[in-house]
């Protein structure tokens, strides 16, 4: 990767003086560019992808045009930008999204032993007991040899994922302190030190919200819809916030949510529409280097 960002820097270099910034895609790989181009003395704008959505009618579109269109909202001043999370504090982050990637895996392990156990018996087990079962226990259920068999492989993978998802709680404990603006989180139900932590580590600065519903709406805790004629047509993107509550075994209401309801409430009042959830986002599976343009400081007719 330095040899890429030595060859960027010096595309760059010739037209130094008349660029007013740089707009770097915000893909799972942009830390390198980002931290060179600054380094260097550019202005960078994180450019929020989930937040750009171009018309799906174009005939062509490619990389130049994608960095056309996005050095154009930087002009327009509408560039939906998302923040840059300086590299002291980013290690600590991606640990802590590590470890709800960890969360998600074994909630997905969970949920399979919760299937098995459904399908042979016609009863359910609560999550926290079947994350507490061993070997043993699967074969005092007495069934079918296969059965048992894959059930004993979920145990075991649960097993070691619980392992590794303390080591992990353990060092964002050591390393991590949760500032005064948000200590105030663990006295909502449901957010504990470790979900507090992870957060506070997604937000950054909360300075950076000019308002309170500037971070409502970041938090996806407002409602999104467009309408036409009355009638529903759609609703904003998903993926415009990160899925802080990924890796439940049941769906958990989002702040307003969990501050308004009654440990009483039926599931039925907790349904998705009622208080919206957060959706998980799609994981990558094709490699895509970020995207790069430049704004000039030129009118766009020149």
């Amino acid at each position: 990767m330095p040899n890429d960002a030595a060859a960027i820097l010096a595309l760059l270099a010739g037209h130094r003086e008349e660029l007013v910034g740089v707009v770097v895609e915000s893909t799972y790989n942009w830390y390198w560019l980002v931290d060179a181009l600054q380094e260097d003395g550019y202005r960078v704008h994180l450019a929020n992808t989930a937040a750009i959505k171009r018309y799906e009618g174009l005939k062509h579109s490619g990389d130049e045009d994608d960095a056309a269109y996005l050095a154009q909202l930087l002009r327009l001043k509408i560039l939906p930008s998302g923040y840059i999370c300086p590299p002291a504090a980013r290690a600590v982050r991606d640990l802590a999204r590590k470890r709800m990637q960890l969360v998600r895996s074994r909630t997905a392990q969970v949920l399979s032993v919760e299937n098995m156990l459904s399908r042979e018996t016609g009863a359910g087990m609560r999550s926290y007991a079947v994350q507490r079962l061993t070997a043993q226990d699967v074969e005092s259920f007495g069934f079918h040899q296969d059965v048992g068999r894959a059930m004993c492989a979920n145990v075991a993978i649960i097993q070691t994922l619980n392992r590794e998802i303390a080591k992990l709680e353990q060092r964002l404990s050591q390393c991590v302190r949760l500032r005064p603006e948000f200590r105030l989180l663990t006295s909502v139900p449901g957010i504990g030190q470790t979900l507090a932590t992870l957060i506070m580590l997604e937000v950054g600065t909360i300075e950076r919200f000019a308002a309170v519903g500037n971070f409502a709406s970041y938090a996806r805790c407002v409602d999104s819809a467009r309408l036409s004629n009355g009638k529903k047509k759609g609703r904003a993107t998903s993926r415009t916030a990160t899925p802080i509550w990924l890796g439940r075994s049941w769906k958990q209401p989002t702040l307003p949510g969990a501050i308004a309801s009654r440990r009483s409430a039926s599931m039925t009042a907790r349904r998705r529409g009622s208080t919206g959830w957060w959706p998980p986002r799609r994981s990558r599976t094709n490699w895509r280097a970020p995207a790069i343009t430049c704004s000039r400081s030129r009118s766009p007719s020149t």
